[in-house]
């Protein structure tokens, strides 16, 4: 498990952002996210500043909008959620283009979509800077669980493994004639799934019986030096630093204009 694990999210390269240790960038997103949700949704300008603070880090990073863009295919979930509430919502009622809106939904649509997409666009950023396994190492040296670390690291680390076994059953089901077509189908299908269970169980306690065989007590060895210096985490600290300066500045305005 030494060698980095390279995932479609992450793009290699030789930047600032690149070169900060993972878990200065973790804490600077978490920071920057925290910041972001603690922003009243009526403060227009303040969520603009955050979307230019988030551009500033991606011409930093070198990292392309349009690859930015494309793995933010996970919101849309919540955007469509977002495009439901002025629909369904209660409350006063306002018509736009001819359409009835719950003026509350419309709020809460905003508040959903400007937090939602700022946080995904930060997490991009953050996987597209960092190597995935170089997040969970960057998490543990935040004090996260150990055991929760390594869970996710032999996830990530197996999960290719399973794909490739998933993808030989299912050739394997269609050189002998079957194609799922309808619900008469899912007992095959779910048999196929019992079995993936089944081997990747098996798998596990091979791996398992492995490690202990070489002198696993419950802790991963430690091969990468992710010690951060004081400028490092500076330097990480700009992003949140500048957005919580955003907001303190916001309510500052708000409040003398009470």
């Amino acid at each position: 498990m030494s060698a980095g694990h390279h995932h479609q999210l992450y793009r290699a390269g030789d930047t600032p952002a690149h070169r900060l240790p993972p878990q200065c960038k973790l804490a600077a997103v978490v920071g920057f996210v925290v910041t972001v949700v603690a922003t009243p949704r009526e403060w227009f300008a303040a969520f603009a500043a955050y979307a230019l603070l988030l551009a500033g880090v991606l011409l930093l990073a070198k990292i392309p909008p349009g690859f930015v863009l494309r793995r933010m295919a996970i919101e849309v979930p919540f955007v469509l959620f977002a495009l439901a509430i002025p629909f369904v919502g209660t409350g006063e009622r306002i018509s736009v283009a001819g359409l009835s809106l719950s003026l509350p939904g419309l709020w809460a649509a905003w508040n959903i979509l400007a937090k939602a997409t700022l946080g995904v666009v930060a997490s991009v950023l953050l996987a597209a800077t960092t190597e995935p396994r170089m997040l969970l190492l960057g998490a543990q040296r935040l004090r996260l669980p150990p055991l929760m670390v390594q869970i996710a690291m032999f996830m990530l680390r197996y999960m290719d493994v399973i794909l490739d076994e998933m993808r030989r059953m299912r050739v394997a089901r269609e050189s002998r004639g079957f194609t799922a077509r309808d619900v008469r189908h899912i007992p095959v299908v779910a048999r196929s799934a019992g079995a993936l269970f089944i081997r990747s169980y098996e798998r596990g306690e091979r791996v398992h019986l492995a490690m202990l065989s070489r002198g696993y007590t419950g802790s991963m060895p430690v091969i990468h030096d992710l010690t951060a210096s004081a400028r490092q985490w500076l330097a990480a600290g700009t992003l949140p630093g500048a957005a919580l300066a955003v907001l303190l500045g916001s309510v500052l305005l708000k409040t003398g204009e009470w």
